[in-house]
């Protein structure tokens, strides 16, 4: 598959799956809800219109031979890529089984640890912050902003997090 025709097929791909989100998520309200805010459906609604209308601009750039990748006949992955579309993988697939046995939280630092100091080589004065910060921003933004409770593993991980909910409810 050249790099011309994996624009096309992801972009196709990506929009026919941004319209089915859009869909899915108006059957949840999307509008504004007095006292409470936007409705459950409104922020998964607007990322997926965003998402289309991306995809509508790739497709018209593509059509138009506009970017360098729409007029690339080269390979669109090559040997040398193939190793680190499987590490990646391997990873992601690790977060997420990891998710479900220790939370979100813990198996996002030990990804990012691998990830930022064994895959991109970074420095441990690089590594460490990205480690702790990265957990910290989603845990703040999802419990706290949102108040949304992200997956915390099984149930002997549920009492670390006392501490933290009693500071912030």
């Amino acid at each position: 598959m050249t790099v011309r025709t994996a624009e096309l097929v992801i972009a196709i791909g990506l929009l026919i799956g941004s319209i089915a989100v859009a869909i899915k998520a108006a059957e949840l309200n999307i509008g504004w809800v007095p006292g409470r805010g936007p409705g459950a459906g409104a922020w998964p609604f607007w990322l997926a219109v965003g998402m289309a209308l991306s995809c509508v601009w790739t497709l018209v750039r593509w059509m138009r031979h506009v970017t360098p990748e729409s007029r690339s006949q080269e390979p669109f992955i090559d040997s040398e890529t193939v190793p680190v579309v499987a590490i990646t993988v391997g990873a992601l697939f690790g977060l997420l089984v990891g998710i479900h046995i220790i939370g979100m939280y813990f198996s996002l630092a030990l990804f990012m640890l691998f990830y930022v100091r064994f895959v991109g080589r970074h420095s441990w004065t690089t590594t460490i912050p990205v480690v702790i910060g990265t957990p910290v921003f989603i845990f703040c933004l999802f419990e706290w902003a949102l108040t949304t409770s992200l997956p915390k593993g099984l149930a002997m991980f549920e009492p670390l997090y006392y501490p933290l909910y009693e500071l912030i409810y």
